[in-house]
């Protein structure tokens, strides 16, 4: 598997640094006064070492009766300084962890906000778990770059600067000595940071893959119990985690390297200053003092804290712009295409005329603007057909040739045929998941591209046979359809859909509280709610996927009746593996690898002995 880093860190940078700006711009300007502020505190602090030593400590030295005053006044002062310096860095550190958390606040809404305008193919394309990992691991490591490496970069180039000065003051050879060497520990930091920075992109990808596995495996427990996959699993799974170990570990054993080396390279630089400082001071070169020596050692570790800190945080600055890069990638993904102008509204009858209105009527209307500046309202009918329809997943591999269907409005369009005909695909065009290569889809003669998104969804109810519930009441799972529907809408729903049934036999009622996709319920009882769901949004158009395929007889009965209910009055597409769930159908499609192959009612299509009639009676077996 490829490693790979950050492919522009430095862009990947001034982004996220655009992003702190925006908001933090008046806080992080005072952070820099407080790093300011605590670089000189520390610098002045070293330097007020040589006024101790040469003004206070060595005229005392040989007296009889020495007067220690000034001496502690002068500690005194030195420990003010330094409790300036240690209040000044509590304050940045304070300031940058609420940046740092306002800051994580902020993409993470950016990321679930983007996330919504996504389109299907997104989500098809990836695993749950590596779309978590941007929500969970990238984020987190930007918080500790931005809390953490950040300040302490910026304290160590302010101090990094300031110290050289200093030290310049008090002996330019000394100070050239520990520039050179200097320059050689950034080299040594430089080989070591490229080497690991390789591994830290890769090592995040793979996290992302492995909670990806976790996630999936998770949700699919009873399946691979079922068939007795749990050693092929955790075989797939040590795959996953293998190769997170191997990029994990060429990552921070890299990492982990640079501070053993710097630390060792500073105490040498530390010995040798004090020798050399020591040998001119003898010898009287640049006139060094005791003082002078003492205080040069304390900026050399003053120096050493700047080298230190870089080191240790560019690995992880790096991880964190793998991060942010991975972020970044998501936040830049296009968003569903959406250049509708015509638009759905509540209406009503007026003088003969259709007009918009606030009340919820149950017409429904497509409000229709024109270049000229005049609106039109046409009645909102169901009426749904293809025309010469191409369609594809990938441009060059069609899934869906030449459809072409009508669903008059009230109709009931059923589809069958094999997994993979292409039934579920039809569905999916129709509220737009995914835009066609070729041909035309019209709504009320409208073409769909030109309905907005929401609106066109809006007008489309759904049922799917793996029903999703959220974690929260039953009440709220059913008002999801209608976020401001009463309490009494709420019920009429549950008992179009049959489910009022069951529900009253629960302990809390409509407040009893499901979690984990309904667990608890069974799956017919999850496809009651769904249908309430449905009816309370009441839509003109309804799509029926394979909804009643995986329950038993008794339940499909129930089921069906509240079906039969909500698909009263619309216009319907039913995608089912039991025929006898469609033979009421006004037409039927029968698919095969992408094409409609028959069309027409149940008893014609019995009468025609065709592949209908083979699957019908069983010579065909329905996949």
């Amino acid at each position: 598997m490829k490693n790979r880093q950050a492919a522009n860190p430095k862009r990947t940078l001034k982004r996220l640094l655009r992003t702190m700006f925006g908001d933090y711009k008046g806080q992080l300007l005072f952070v820099v006064v407080m790093i300011l502020l605590s670089a000189f505190a520390n610098v002045r602090g070293s330097l007020f070492l040589q006024v101790v030593i040469d003004d206070h400590i060595t005229p005392l030295l040989g007296q009889a009766n020495p007067d220690f005053g000034g001496l502690f006044r002068a500690i005194v002062q030195m420990a003010i300084i330094y409790l300036i310096g240690i209040l000044a860095a509590l304050i940045y550190n304070f300031m940058m962890v609420k940046i740092s958390e306002g800051t994580q606040k902020k993409i993470r809404d950016q990321m679930f906000t983007h996330m919504q305008s996504l389109p299907v193919g997104y989500f098809d394309a990836r695993s749950d778990g590596d779309i978590m990992s941007h929500f969970t691991n990238d984020t987190d490591t930007l918080r500790q770059m931005i809390s953490q490496s950040i300040p302490n970069l910026m304290m160590a180039a302010v101090t990094f600067c300031s110290v050289f000065i200093a030290m310049f003051s008090i002996s330019v050879p000394l100070t050239l000595f520990v520039m050179l060497s200097i320059i050689l520990m950034l080299n040594v930091i430089r080989i070591i940071s490229r080497r690991s920075g390789r591994f830290f992109g890769a090592q995040q990808r793979d996290l992302g893959a492995v909670n990806g596995y976790i996630e999936e495996m998770m949700h699919g427990q009873k399946v691979v119990k079922i068939f007795n996959h749990e050693k092929i699993v955790m075989e797939e799974f040590d795959a996953l985690n293998d190769q997170l170990q191997e990029s994990a570990t060429k990552a921070n054993v890299n990492a982990n390297t640079l501070m053993p080396i710097m630390m060792n390279l500073l105490n040498v630089q530390y010995v040798l200053i004090a020798i050399i400082g020591g040998l001119f001071a003898i010898n009287g070169v640049s006139g060094l003092t005791v003082g002078m020596i003492a205080s040069f050692l304390q900026l050399s570790r003053s120096l050493n804290g700047p080298i230190s800190q870089v080191s240790q945080q560019i690995n992880f600055v790096i991880m964190a712009l793998a991060g942010a890069e991975r972020i970044f990638h998501l936040l830049d993904e296009t968003p569903e295409i959406d250049h509708g102008y015509v638009t759905l509204v509540n209406a009503k009858w007026s003088q003969g005329q259709l007009v918009e209105t606030k009340e919820r009527t149950g017409t429904w209307a497509w409000k229709h603007p024109h270049e000229d500046g005049t609106i039109t309202y046409t009645e909102v009918t169901g009426d749904v057909r293809f025309e010469d329809v191409d369609f594809g997943y990938v441009d060059n591999q069609l899934v869906l040739h030449d459809i072409n269907l009508y669903a008059e409005p009230g109709q009931k369009v059923a589809f069958v045929g094999a997994t993979g005909a292409g039934k579920t695909t039809i569905t999916n065009l129709i509220n737009r998941f995914y835009n066609i290569q070729d041909g035309k889809i019209r709504y009320d003669g409208i073409n769909i591209e030109k309905i907005h998104l929401e609106s066109l969804r809006r007008s489309l109810g759904i049922v799917l046979q793996d029903t999703h519930l959220f974690t929260g009441t039953i009440r709220e799972n059913i008002r999801f359809g209608k976020l401001d529907a009463s309490d009494e809408e709420v019920l009429a729903a549950a008992k179009l859909a049959n489910a009022d049934m069951f529900i009253n036999h629960l302990p809390e009622k409509y407040d009893t509280v499901i979690t984990g996709d309904g667990e608890g319920l069974s799956q017919g009882q999850r496809q009651l709610l769904a249908i309430a769901r449905a009816a309370i949004a009441d839509p003109p158009v309804m799509i029926l996927d394979e909804a009643t395929s995986s329950i038993d007889t008794r339940t499909e009965r129930i089921v069906q009746s509240g079906m039969d209910r909500l698909m009263s009055g619309r216009t319907v597409f039913v995608i089912a593996h039991r025929l006898s769930t469609i033979q009421n159908s006004d037409a039927i499609m029968v698919m095969d690898h992408g094409r409609i192959i028959e069309r027409e009612t149940h008893e014609t299509l019995l009468a025609e002995k065709g592949t209908y009639y083979q699957l019908y009676t069983g010579k065909i077996e329905l996949d």
